[in-house]
């Protein structure tokens, strides 16, 4: 049987009892908690320990943990940063929002666990996706593309952050150097792509991943302008 679709967004958000906690002192207590101990530690049993409140207190504002990610994953959607369209080229825009969605998923990799799991229908995420959704109509695109290409921009910067959360939270048990030399063996047929990656990868990861991201992003906004211009009747 279908689940009825319910958000914590759906209703009026309770005022706080006298002297009683506030939903921004929950959001925010449970931001910290995540970032310092990860989505698996986050329970209303800890997060009303850290505040010093009771369970009622708690569910005042939330009903479950569930309503309680949406609000956090909305936080973190008030992290990134914009420019408003006016103030900025579509291109410059979007570089800012990708340069800084990837360093908020960096910072905060909780979030990592949630997009796509959860709704993101909460204020901070509409004000962004209408900004991303101006600037796509500004530039010229036109209707379905509008909400194509900015799926596009945050699939792409997803893809490339995703992965490295993961092999962040990998690497400290893996032996890279050991690692390397059975690469070496295990692909001596290939000689010339050995050389390649010797002469052209760096050899620190954080060098490398930079400039995996920086490339991409500009194979895709460059996509996207050639998309522009091959829209008729498009500016």
């Amino acid at each position: 049987m279908t689940k009825q679709f319910a958000s914590v967004w759906t209703r009026e958000p309770r005022q706080p009892k006298t002297s009683g906690l506030r939903r921004e002192q929950i959001i925010t207590a449970a931001v910290e908690i995540l970032d310092a101990e990860g989505l698996e530690s986050l329970s209303m049993r800890k997060l009303g320990a850290k505040l010093g409140a009771g369970a009622t207190s708690l569910y005042w504002h939330v009903a479950n943990k569930e309503e309680l990610l949406e609000l956090v994953l909305d936080q973190f959607w008030g992290m990134v940063q914009i420019p408003e369209p006016e103030r900025a080229s579509w291109r410059e825009l979007l570089t800012t929002f990708a340069y800084s969605l990837r360093a908020t998923i960096r910072d905060h990799s909780w979030m990592a666990s949630l997009v796509g799991q959860l709704p993101s229908i909460g204020p901070n995420s509409l004000q962004l996706s209408d900004r991303l959704r101006r600037a796509f109509v500004q530039a010229g695109f036109q209707g379905v593309d509008i909400y194509l290409a900015s799926g596009t921009v945050i699939s792409f910067v997803l893809g490339q952050v995703l992965p490295e959360i993961a092999w962040q939270k990998a690497s400290a048990e893996i032996d890279t150097d050991g690692m390397m030399r059975v690469m070496d063996e295990l692909a001596g047929d290939y000689p010339d792509m050995l050389a390649d990656y010797r002469a052209t990868v760096p050899t620190d990861p954080e060098v490398g991943r930079a400039m995996a991201f920086d490339f991409g992003l500009l194979c895709v906004l460059d996509g996207l302008a050639a998309r522009l211009r091959n829209t008729p009747g498009s500016a």
